[in-house]
């Protein structure tokens, strides 16, 4: 090495793309691929080296359904823009036929009711979550496999050039868009070559020998399969999802139960805390599991047996603020079991400043292992730091919002 030469290490990150990637990890699991294909991207519009005249990215996600397809798309924004809903989503289910074209691009002028027919992707619409620092949309069609040739055509063209002409002939510049397509193609084969049917990988089979590359393999040639080369060849990454297994399907109930959690400390009127007992989980993970809908299953399951009856003893007043309640499985009835155990574990009524004094995180340690943090308390949002509600510093420092702390 020549006096003066300074070694360079090109695997480091900046420090933005750390905390999207950790924010990111933290509500998707066992998407490893995924979680890389989305913070390479990220970092190389950061670093301003994105292809001009082309979207940021071209990604289709592949595999069964309930294995976070959607979700990562949606949690991505959750993080950049602070609203899972900050995504244009196009269903293409809604796509079937050529002439439905025209809700997206719009009618052309001279159509009857071509006034009315306002387009879902316009230049508006994908600036509305810009910031300052961040200008980046995101754009998904889910499904992809259902739409009509007609809107396969007209995404070689968003896709190649990122560009996209209206009805009225405005043009929509997509070079800051990242453009997501879904698909369950090849889920069927999955599940055979699995064996443990959709979305998740029974606790007792054991994994076969490259069984990653042979679920890979199988998903890649499906959609090989349905799209022409030309739609083929414009995909910067095709990442396939694969099943979730046990250990994993846990991590997920884990996100979910502080989910709710952080619903009733966001919307109810009488805040508090609640933990489920290992019994209780395994029961939510069993009646949460089934082949065909993977994890989507397990969110079904809490809301029937967990948030029904949480908003029974809301709505009966059987819990008042503060309460901590335990969540049990009773193996003699067949049923879980509600029980106040503590009262005052959040704020007192008359002030609510005086947060967690009891330590309202330590119960929880068989359950809902979460801390709620005595600042969330003092503004009356007492937030459980939980896996699922990902971290508020990643979002602060990737939208540029500053937040003042007392």
């Amino acid at each position: 090495m020549a006096t003066g030469d300074v070694s360079l290490n090109p695997n480091v990150r900046s420090a933005d793309t750390i905390e999207f990637q950790n924010a990111l990890r933290a509500k998707i699991v066992g998407q490893d691929d995924g979680v890389q294909a989305l913070v390479e991207l990220f970092q190389v519009f950061t670093a301003g080296l994105n292809s001009p005249g082309r979207p940021v990215g071209n990604l289709l996600f592949l595999g069964p359904t309930g294995s976070g397809k959607t979700r990562i798309v949606e949690a991505a924004a959750e993080i950049l823009f602070g609203s899972p809903r900050a995504v244009i989503k196009i269903d293409c289910a809604e796509f079937q036929h050529s002439h439905e074209i025209a809700k997206i691009i719009g009618s052309p002028p001279g159509y009857l009711g071509h006034r009315e027919t306002h387009p879902l992707i316009t230049q508006e619409a994908l600036a509305a979550n810009h910031t300052d620092k961040l200008k980046l949309s995101f754009l998904l069609f889910d499904e992809i496999e259902k739409a009509s040739d007609a809107l396969w055509q007209l995404l070689l063209g968003m896709l190649d050039k990122a560009t996209l002409t209206l009805g009225d002939n405005r043009r929509v510049d997509l070079s800051q868009t990242v453009i997501f397509m879904t698909s369950n193609l090849g889920a069927h084969e999955i599940a055979d070559l699995v064996g443990g049917g959709y979305g998740f990988i029974k606790s007792d089979d054991k994994p076969q020998t490259n069984l990653d590359a042979k679920v890979e393999r199988t998903a890649v040639e499906a959609a090989r399969r349905k799209f022409s080369p030309e739609f083929m060849n414009r995909l910067d990454k095709l990442v396939v999802f694969r099943q979730l297994k046990r250990a994993e399907l846990e991590t997920v109930l884990d996100i979910e139960l502080g989910l709710v959690q952080k619903r009733v400390l966001d919307t109810a009127a009488n805040k508090f805390l609640f933990r489920v007992t290992d019994s209780g989980r395994e029961f939510l993970l069993q009646e949460g599991t089934d082949q065909r809908y993977g994890a989507r299953h397990l969110k079904r399951a809490i809301e029937r047996y967990l948030v029904y009856p949480l908003a029974n003893l809301l709505a009966t007043q059987q819990v008042n603020l503060g309460d901590l309640v335990r969540v049990d499985w009773d193996g003699n009835h067949k049923e879980l079991t509600f029980v106040r155990e503590k009262e005052g574990a959040i704020v007192s009524q008359e002030n609510p400043e005086d947060a967690l004094a009891m330590g309202a995180a330590a119960p929880l340690q068989d359950g809902l292992a979460k801390d709620v943090s005595a600042e969330a308390a003092s503004d009356e949002a007492a937030r459980v730091a939980s896996p699922g509600a990902g971290p508020a510093a990643a979002r602060q420092s990737l939208q540029g919002r500053k937040k003042d702390h007392k």
